[in-house]
């Protein structure tokens, strides 16, 4: 096992090295200069802007070096916990992902947890009960919810139970640790929005890999044994069940992270989504760098640890 997690963290680092090399060399090749964007952000501004002033800007940015000097200084600077220096804000890139992350991880943790504890009843109630009323309705539910937009599912909740309802706040966010009542209030349109697809991909895999299961003689063995069908379900089919269900469950961990961006913009909340989109529309090279990687070090530990778990579920893997 631990022969196996060195290997797979040395991935880890090669692939992170890949991904920081392809988000810096797409950065760059987009049309545009971020010094400008910045300086020229309103006409007066526009009107005061010296060639001098352009030139000083992009030194103190290091932006005047060839590519893979800005690369290699970048990584350096990384690897010292360094993430640089925003451009629009004038501030630490470590700074901004330190008030913006807390938030994505908040409402992303919430609506992955609740989509796991719905999710796999859902898909053992639709199993057990193939083909009468309780597996169609899980079985559309899941349906409308992998077909659904993220987007267009916000605006839809937007338009009910705020508009018209007008039961809950628009947009914005709270921390629950200043105002838990309004935080619960501002969290659940994001949160509903957000494990809508994960629920449903959780529930169609769970039912799909009971209905295998239920199938096996062992499953057999175990009714004609006379035990009670939730014992069985339970105690011998779950577990073995539950293993493409992991895999699955990793695979919407990472698709709730794209959803994060789309639900931070449509609610307005100031998430780690919500940085890394403002980032690319002013080219803030440093902070859209900064986010990406740690993007990508969360979808690595979540890969890692789905990995692991396997072992759990099934005592015969084995790991090398």
């Amino acid at each position: 096992m631990r022969a196996y997690i060195i290997q797979r963290l040395l991935q880890g680092v090669i692939v992170l090295f890949l991904v920081t090399v392809v988000i810096f060399l797409v950065m760059r090749l987009l049309p545009g200069d971020p010094i400008l964007l910045y300086l020229t952000q309103d006409e007066f501004s526009a009107a005061s802007v010296s060639d001098e002033k352009i030139a000083a800007m992009r030194h103190e940015f290091g932006l005047d070096k060839p590519l893979p000097m800005q690369y290699i200084d970048w990584a350096g600077n990384v690897v010292r916990g360094d993430l640089g220096k925003s451009i629009m804000f004038g501030t630490k890139v470590t700074s901004e992902i330190g008030r913006s992350l807390p938030v994505t991880l908040h409402l992303g943790l919430l609506a992955y947890a609740l989509s796991i504890i719905f999710g796999i009843p859902l898909g053992i109630i639709a199993a057990v009960r193939q083909g009468k009323f309780a597996d169609t309705l899980t079985t559309t539910i899941a349906n409308i919810g992998v077909t659904a937009p993220v987007f267009w599912f916000g605006i839809l909740l937007i338009y009910v139970f705020s508009a018209y309802l007008d039961w809950l706040p628009t947009y914005g966010y709270t921390s629950p640790f200043e105002n838990f009542g309004l935080s619960t209030l501002q969290s659940i349109m994001p949160v509903l929005s957000l494990m809508l697809f994960p629920l449903a991909g959780i529930a169609r895999q769970t039912r799909s890999s009971m209905l295998e299961v239920v199938r096996q003689d062992y499953i057999r063995t175990a009714y004609a044994k006379g035990l009670r069908e939730w014992v069985v379900i339970m105690r011998h089919a779950l577990k073995n069940g539950l293993i493409p269900v992991v895999t699955m469950a990793g695979t919407m961990a990472r698709r709730l992270l794209g959803g994060m961006v789309l639900v931070e913009n449509v609610f307005n909340i100031p998430g780690l989504g919500r940085l890394t989109t403002d980032a690319i529309f002013s080219q803030d090279y440093e902070v859209v760098q900064g986010t990406i990687l740690v993007v990508a070090i969360i979808v690595l530990v979540v890969n890692l640890i789905v990995d692991i778990s396997y072992g759990w579920f099934d005592p015969r893997i084995r790991y090398s």
